[in-house]
């Protein structure tokens, strides 16, 4: 089996960076190995606490959506690691949606260094909206969260 190129993990989207959302991290002793280099799953913890935290930067409250019934899984996740994290460095999660087509949500994400110079890890993440109860794909994200994503998609085709 040939594995794709890593091109393919480059973000997808190349406009102006002010539209990310920063969100601050610091590598602690329970993110990392023996060796004090940050565990490759903390990168994606990370990715998903932006997402959240950028969300609820929109007025969108996970536990709200869980409370009524709607859940973002994961269905796609791309990532690519270009340098390690060690223990005690703190670095930034820029996250942004790149593109929203009807209930599926794209989003791309870079971790940096503090001063953007070096890149730690790259990736994108698809999430898609689940009916909770029913466990199937709903057919449109609920009112709420549609207005509040027209915010960070007016970029987008909806």
């Amino acid at each position: 089996m040939q594995l794709q190129s890593t091109e393919a993990i480059q973000p997808r989207s190349s406009e102006a960076p002010n539209n990310w959302f920063d969100y601050p991290v610091r590598a602690q002793p329970h993110h990392t190995d023996y060796a004090g280099i940050v565990w490759h799953g903390t990168y994606i913890a990370w990715l998903e606490e932006a997402r959240v935290e950028c969300l609820r930067s929109l007025g969108i409250e996970f536990s709200d959506l869980v409370a009524i019934g709607c859940d973002l899984p994961v269905v796609d996740l791309s990532i690519r690691y270009h340098r390690s994290i060690k223990l005690g460095t703190e670095a930034i999660v820029r996250a942004r949606m790149s593109a929203m087509e009807g209930v599926r949500l794209n989003w791309e994400y870079q971790i940096q260094s503090l001063d953007r110079q070096e890149t730690y890890v790259t990736a994108q993440v698809s999430l898609v909206a689940v009916d909770r109860e029913k466990g199937k794909i709903m057919r449109q994200l609920p009112p709420t969260m549609q207005d509040a994503l027209k915010r960070l998609s007016g970029q987008f085709e909806g």
